[in-house]
């Protein structure tokens, strides 16, 4: 039984570094052949992002062992993904640009720290140097 388990683990693992070499491939191709535009984003995206969609379902599934766990787990799941998009969604359009509707982020220069010039560290600790000292 323990054989036939490191085999299964074994062959995911293997398909696993396939889809890594050939999610690596994929944007050097589009290099190599010169491609532009939309077929070279097609490629890349693809291959980058497509197969490490891929590649997480299979390390779920298998090695986190999300495949026999209890029916409601993936509902768990794709409540959280739903609540990052909404939560992405929701401040992306505030966030990414330079102005909204009722605000504008403005650049303010930080003011120069004076500096007294007297060396004196004094006035740090409340020593103002104006009292005698007994």
């Amino acid at each position: 039984m323990a054989g036939h388990s490191t085999e299964k683990y074994r062959k995911i693992y293997i398909t696993l570094l396939v889809l890594f070499v050939i999610s690596v491939l994929g944007p050097e191709l589009a290099e190599i052949l010169h491609l532009e535009g939309a077929i070279r984003m097609a490629l890349v995206l693809s291959t980058a992002f497509g197969i490490a969609l891929v590649k997480a379902y299979m390390v779920a599934a298998h090695f986190m062992h999300l495949k026999v766990e209890k029916v409601y787990a993936p509902y768990i799941l794709a409540s959280c993904l739903a609540m990052i998009f909404v939560f992405f969604f929701g401040t992306a359009t505030d966030v990414m640009k330079a102005d909204g509707h009722n605000w504008t982020k403005e650049y303010v220069e930080p003011e120069p720290k004076e500096s007294h010039g007297h060396g004196d560290h004094g006035d740090a600790h409340g020593d103002h140097g104006d009292h005698d000292h007994h």
